[in-house]
Order: structure tokens, then C-alpha cells, then sequence
């Protein structure tokens, strides 16, 4: 799978553009504050439906426009014989036969004050959530490694969004559990407002979110553990094994008796008006060496952790869906030491990555480190 082309109207910095892109590597050059990352959050956008930098659907909007949109062409091919989902990445001895090449026309487009539209081949999915996936991409920006300095969302939001694009009854049962969750709190701010309480109407409520976040912590439980062997071999290789890493999954969902422990503990749900207990409290534990990565580790080492986390990623999704996922890199030359750049552009070469864009504010040293790469690049120059 890879994107051949994209359009934009109105999408944030820009007014009307189009790009046609490289199978292979994209180099998206230009000053500081040219459009550069705006270009990779529209396929960002593209893919999974959001923009990686806000909440906000209408922050996409230009702001001097009523709407905008984003269309773009995937090429998608049936692959035999793949080394993806059976060998390990980034060997280098994969082999591809090329069965069929469905292109398919992506449009998702917003008005301001109405929801947005997502299309595939001009015909809009029953649910949005049903995108989901079916172009998976994997970012990595100078900003993730706030999912180890921030607090337990983010880190849930990181593994939701892994997850989400891996497994699509994931989504549906996180998006049901999300739905439910709103409305008992409301409920219960309801009831602390009336000082009245009907238990039957909140069961209605705490019944089938407690029965939706059991399969979300199994849910879970199962990915850590197929996970975790990834994310350890590719630290290790980026760390040349020098130090232990470790990811543990935290939650109270897990007890055996969850479920009389979540009715127990009504009244101090009552008092908070808001639900206290279940997996939108869970969270992931990163530690090094046996401390804790956010205090104990150094910058170094906490961007290999992250790293390690998107090549796990990365690699999970390739085994899944039987290709590579496209692979977005935003200003990470500044970010990183020339060994960990070289680690990446060695998976570039070796038919680990396959449709790879990046982004950089100096052109002559992007170019100095690719000129050579023996892969298809193609350069985009965004100007102000």
C-alpha cells in the first residue's frame, strides 16, 4: 500500500495544493513554519481520520474558510509470499509478488459547525469508525515523548490509537465504553445535583460499561503481551543492548471480583460525581533498569524508548495486515544522534519501510543523507 497522490483545500496552511508522491521516500523541505508538518498531518489525517496535533476537527479548517478538504489516492496491492506477518522485519530477504492493484479515492471533508464526511470511492462509511485501519500509518514527531513525561492519558491514548488500527472490535468496544462512561457521569452529576439517587437507572449504566471494560482489559492484557517482545528487540538494537527496558500494564480491572468491587464502590463515584474505577484510569508503566524511565532516565534513553515503541508498532501492523504501514518521520533529524538516524535510514534500505515521508528544515543535509540511499526519493520544497 502506498499513497500516490493528495489534495488539499483550505487544510490548514493551505489554500489549494496537490502533491504526487514517491512508492518509495518523500522529502518535504522548507523553513520553519512553511506548511512542512501540516503536509504529514493531512495524510496523518487522511489515514485515521484526525489530525496527530489537535482534538479539534475545526482547527483544520484555514482560518480564513468555511470548510475544508483532503483527497487522496491510495494504491493498495494483494501481496503473496510476503515476509510481513511471518518472518521478522528488516532482514532484508523479503519477497513480494504483486497480484492486483486496487487504487482507492479517500475524501474526508468539513464544514465549520457540521460533522465532518469520510468517503471511500465517493460512498460514505455507515460509521466512521470503519476507516479505521484500512491505511494504517505510524508517526513518529519531536513530541512523542510525552507520552513518557505527561500522565496516564497520554499513554492510553497512544496504545488506543495502536490498537484501534490493529483491531477494529477494539475500536467499536472503546468508543461503546467511551459513550457509556459520558453518560453515567452525567447521571451521576445529576443525582449529586438532586439529592436523589435511583440505582436502577444508574445499573442500566454501570452494567454494561463494567461488562465493556473486561473486554477491553483482556483486550489489552493480550497486546502487552505480543507487543512486548517487539518493543525489547528493537531498544535493544537502538540501545545495542545496554540496558533492560520494561513495560507493565496497569489496572484494577483485573481483579477477579472487578465487577462487586465496581458496585462497592458507588457511593464514593457518588461523592466524586464521576466513575472512579475502570480502564480509562488503567495505565502502562515504563521503567529502565528497574526505575522509572520519566525520572530516572536520561533524554537519550528516553527517546529510544520511544523509538522502539513505534518500530514495535510499525512492525505489529506489518505482521497484521500483510504490508507495511506508510511511516511519517517530522523533523526527527534534529531530534536524534547520527547512530540512531543511521539505524533508520538502514531500514529504509533494507525493505523494512516501504512508503517513508519526512520532513526537514535544511535541504542540503537531508539530501546529504540520502543522496546515496539506493531507493526512489523524491523532494517537495514548501515555501511560506
Amino acid at each position: 500500500m502506498y499513497l500516490q497522490k493528495i489534495s488539499l483545500a483550505n487544510f490548514k496552511s493551505y489554500d489549494y495544493e496537490s502533491f504526487e508522491f514517491s512508492k518509495r521516500v518523500n522529502c518535504v523541505v522548507g523553513e520553519n513554519g512553511s506548511g512542512k508538518t501540516n503536509l504529514l498531518d493531512a495524510i496523518y489525517f487522511l489515514a485515521l481520520t484526525k489530525s496527530s496535533i489537535s482534538n479539534q476537527d475545526a482547527l483544520a479548517i484555514n482560518h480564513e474558510a468555511e470548510y475544508m478538504m483532503i483527497e487522496g489516492f491510495f494504491s493498495m496491492f494483494e501481496v503473496q509470499d510476503s515476509k510481513f506477518g511471518n518472518n521478522e522485519i528488516g532482514t532484508g530477504k523479503e519477497t513480494q509478488h504483486q497480484v492486483s492493484n486496487n487504487e482507492q479515492l479517500i475524501t474526508i471533508s468539513l464544514q465549520r459547525g457540521q460533522k465532518k464526511a469520510v468517503l471511500r470511492d465517493k460512498k460514505a462509511y455507515e460509521r466512521i469508525s470503519e476507516h479505521i485501519g484500512k491505511f494504517p500509518v505510524v508517526m513518529l514527531s519531536p513530541n512523542d515523548t510525552d507520552v513518557i513525561r505527561d500522565g496516564s492519558e497520554e499513554r492510553r491514548k497512544f496504545f488506543d490509537g495502536v490498537m484501534a488500527q490493529l483491531d477494529s472490535e477494539y475500536l467499536e468496544n472503546l468508543l461503546q465504553y467511551n459513550r457509556l462512561l459520558l453518560q453515567r457521569n452525567s447521571l451521576l452529576k445529576q443525582f449529586s445535583e438532586r439529592n436523589y439517587v435511583d440505582d436502577l437507572l444508574l445499573d442500566i449504566y454501570s452494567d454494561p460499561l463494567v461488562e465493556v471494560a473486561i473486554k477491553l482489559h483482556q483486550a489489552r492484557e493480550q497486546f502487552v503481551t505480543e507487543f512486548l517482545p517487539l518493543f525489547k528487540k528493537h531498544y535493544a538494537t537502538l540501545s545495542d543492548a545496554r540496558e533492560d527496558v520494561e513495560m507493565i500494564y496497569e489496572s484494577e480491572v483485573g481483579a477477579e471480583n472487578f465487577t462487586q468491587i465496581f458496585r462497592r464502590n458507588r457511593q464514593r463515584d457518588l461523592a466524586a460525581q464521576r466513575t472512579t474505577m475502570g480502564v480509562h484510569k488503567d495505565d502502562f508503566a515504563f521503567e529502565i533498569n528497574g526505575f522509572t524511565l520519566r525520572k530516572f532516565g536520561s533524554q537519550g534513553q528516553q527517546k529510544s524508548f520511544v523509538i522502539a515503541l513505534k518500530l514495535a508498532q510499525f512492525e505489529m501492523l506489518s505482521q497484521q495486515k500483510g504490508f507495511p504501514p506508510i511511516l511519517l518521520l517530522d523533523d526527527i533529524f534534529d531530534k536524534l544522534d547520527d547512530r540512531r538516524i543511521q539505524q533508520l535510514i538502514t531500514m529504509m534500505v533494507d525493505g523494512t519501510f516501504s512508503q517513508v515521508f519526512i520532513t526537514d528544515a535544511r535541504p542540503e543535509r537531508t539530501r546529504q543523507l540520502l543522496n546515496n540511499l539506493g531507493v526512489e526519493v523524491k523532494y517537495f520544497e514548501i515555501k511560506k
